[in-house]
């Protein structure tokens, strides 16, 4: 995989990235909750300036990245995320710490745009036999930020301050755009068979899934899995107290834990990609998910939860490697970006319904039955794929070579 010049250019540009972001994210928290005095309607516009562009710019952005070249794309991308970042810096200098909400929103905005070209550099020079690993070490880089980004985000903040925060992720933003305009020039683009104007391409993105059986079955199953993190994301706090009689400073261990397990995690799936077909991977991915999910919500005892979530990281990087995998080889590159676009924001959105019923859920049932709900949501997410397996094994048995 590393001898692959476009693997290593952008797995170098994704950490830089990915360690920026952490670092603004955590200095932008902890200072607007120091300045607030955790303000908790402040806090909360944190939160929707970094996901709010998922629903507003994903399509969008992937419709753009398949007019555009990728290469191109990307590097103007996190230039902007840079210069966002430094406009950012002088405004805070003149007592506008509001513009660092404004700044996050842009920067993710950015993202939006980058992340879909970077896929669609994946599905041009990376083989087919690689492509699960390529996919399974992108989750594993994830993993590793889960685990140290907070850390590191946290550590340079109380140690250097807002200041000293954001000039570092500017620069750590800048020299991803540096080290992408090392690759070579982008080739000259395909267009879809309904190329015109802007909304006439997302239109035709959203037909071309509609028309792709198996599109069409990923995002189903995004979407029911994406209920299912929903209703217990907000949740975990009530876990460490109700379940686990512990202190809500607990709950930093268990999410540590967690993130170790799915590095762990991706790096085993990347030893195992090429022997295992990604709609099994999946599959597997989410009933141990489940069974793991519904045991968290009734396991009372500190060691029982730890196990349960360390195997639940252990086979994370299953759902997420197989999905994006799946997503890559049943997509034309023309429709890349607008399949990738298209079909993130049905997780992110169905997450974010299901947050926002969970707690009225737990006030009328009770914490186990959520769990247990959650669980079954995954469950069926993972028979949705049955469709894709019977196919997928049909086809096999007619030409053995695929």
């Amino acid at each position: 995989m590393f001898s692959n010049r476009y693997v290593r250019t952008i797995i170098l540009s994704r950490v830089l990235l990915q360690l920026g972001i952490w670092i603004r994210n955590y200095a932008v928290l902890l200072y607007v909750t120091d300045l607030t005095n955790n303000n908790p309607v402040y806090v909360s516009l944190i939160s929707v300036a970094e996901f709010a562009p998922i629903f507003l710019f994903a399509l969008i952005g992937g419709t753009f990245a398949d007019r555009w070249r990728p290469k191109r794309t990307m590097v103007w991308s996190d230039l902007l995320s840079s210069l966002s970042v430094a406009a950012v810096l002088l405004a805070l200098m003149n007592d506008g710490w509001i513009a660092l909400l404004i700044g996050s929103f842009v920067s993710a905005s950015l993202s939006q745009f980058s992340q879909p070209s970077a896929m669609k550099l994946y599905k041009r020079h990376v083989l087919g036999e690689q492509l699960q690993s390529v996919m399974a070490m992108s989750q594993t880089l994830v993993a590793v930020f889960m685990v140290l980004g907070p850390v590191i985000g946290t550590f340079i903040f109380l140690q250097f301050g807002i200041k000293v925060s954001l000039v570092l992720t500017a620069v750590l933003f800048l020299g991803s755009a540096l080290v992408l305009s090392s690759l070579p020039h982008d080739a000259e683009e395909s267009k879809s068979g309904d190329a015109g104007g802007f909304i006439k391409e997302l239109a035709a993105g959203l037909r071309y899934i509609r028309s792709n059986q198996s599109l069409r079955t990923l995002s189903l199953t995004f979407a029911v899995v994406g209920l299912a993190s929903g209703i217990t994301q907000p949740l975990q706090f009530f876990l460490v107290i109700e379940q686990l009689g512990q202190n809500k400073q607990f709950l930093q261990w268990l999410v540590m834990t967690n993130g170790a397990a799915m590095l762990a995690g991706g790096v085993a799936i990347m030893g195992i990609a090429k022997k295992v077909k990604p709609q099994l991977l999946l599959m597997i991915g989410l009933l141990v998910t489940a069974v793991c999910t519904i045991g968290i919500g009734a396991s009372t005892m500190i060691w029982l939860t730890i196990v349960l979530l360390v195997i639940s990281g252990l086979f994370y990087p299953c759902i997420q490697g197989g999905i994006q995998t799946l997503i890559v080889r049943n997509t034309e590159g023309a429709f890349i970006g607008r399949v990738s676009g298209a079909i993130m924001p049905v997780f992110m959105g169905m997450m974010v319904i299901g947050m926002f019923i969970s707690g009225y859920l737990k006030d009328t049932f009770s914490l186990l039955a959520v769990y247990v709900v959650s669980g079954g949501l995954i469950i069926i997410g993972a028979f949705l794929l049955l469709p894709l397996i019977i196919e997928k094994r049909r086809k096999t048995e007619r030409d053995p070579a695929l």
